[in-house]
């Protein structure tokens, strides 16, 4: 079974517009909403491709009633903890000449929510996949990774992570099946810049020499690198196609790279990422089954 966490659900409004002028009134052209936050994101992707999982996290308020209600109507089993105060954020994306982003900040978790999300993942067992995706909200501790990790350590469970700096580089010392950083995250968290393919790869190897097992790198119109668990690297090239969303594109080559590797291994795993990512770049949301397959035709 697939399990993905969310610690900080979101609804996203997303609005086009025309040139913003600021200081003055300014009108929508469209607007549209999605429920999500990264570990949900991946959750709604692995159900287009066929996989089952169920989210957790911490929803709160009529917005998380709001985003419950909308993933289990994606066809997405949920596993959220209803937090007694707060609401779960909004984040509001402007689309217009540039895209603009301004992010909620998400309800308060407490100790007593905590140990109930402790609970839910003390049932995961042998084989199961566990999917940590995106930043924390700072009600709870910095390390909240490393600890569920580290509360995990005695099984078998395969942990995905896609966080950035500190989280990510904490939790390698546990050995997680996949991380995926994209170019830039991965410069920041190592104090380099990367300039060539040799560079990043030279990178990728650094967090495999940390404990990572897989080392999955997103860059953009560059396509995805992969350093397996075998020490082997695989390139992939980007997907054709005019990009119109950045949301949720990281989240899709997770989700991609799991059912992936689920059914056929690291390279066919590595394709299926880079196919599921462009097309939820190429959409205005997330991706769908029919473009995913239809961009794998393109990559071999």
């Amino acid at each position: 079974m697939v399990y993905t966490v969310t610690f900080n659900p979101a609804i996203d409004y997303v609005v086009c517009t025309g040139e913003i002028t600021p200081g003055t009134v300014n009108r929508t052209i469209s607007e549209k909403i999605y429920f999500g936050g990264k570990g949900i994101n991946v959750s709604l992707v692995l159900k287009e491709l066929g996989v089952e999982s169920a989210a957790l996290g911490f929803v709160a308020g009529f917005t998380g009633k709001a985003i419950e209600q909308g993933v289990l109507r994606a066809g997405v089993k949920t596993e959220f903890i209803t937090l007694k105060e707060g609401n779960s954020r909004i984040n509001i994306k402007i689309r217009s000449n540039e895209q603009t982003e301004i992010n909620g900040q998400g309800p308060n978790i407490d100790k007593n929510a905590l140990d109930m999300l402790f609970n839910k993942l003390d049932k995961l067992q042998d084989g199961d996949i566990l999917i940590l995706a995106g930043s924390i909200p700072g009600s709870l501790p910095s390390d909240i990774y490393e600890k569920v990790l580290e509360r995990l350590g005695d099984r078998n469970i395969k942990a995905v992570v896609d966080a950035t700096n500190e989280l990510l580089l904490n939790v390698l010392k546990y050995k997680p099946f996949l991380v995926k950083p994209n170019e830039k995250e991965l410069e920041e968290m190592l104090g380099e810049d990367m300039h060539t393919m040799e560079d990043i790869e030279k990178g990728a190897r650094k967090l495999q020499s940390m404990g990572a097992q897989n080392v999955l790198v997103s860059m953009a119109e560059k396509g995805a690198l992969l350093i397996d668990d075998t020490g082997a690297v695989h390139i992939c090239p980007a997907c054709k196609g005019k990009a119109v969303n950045s949301v949720g594109a990281g989240d899709s080559m997770v989700a991609g790279f799991v059912a992936g590797f689920m059914t056929g291994g690291s390279e066919y795993a590595l394709k299926l990422g880079t196919a599921a990512g462009g097309a939820t770049a190429f959409s205005d949301g997330l991706a769908c089954a029919g473009d995913i397959y239809q961009l794998l035709k393109q990559l071999g």
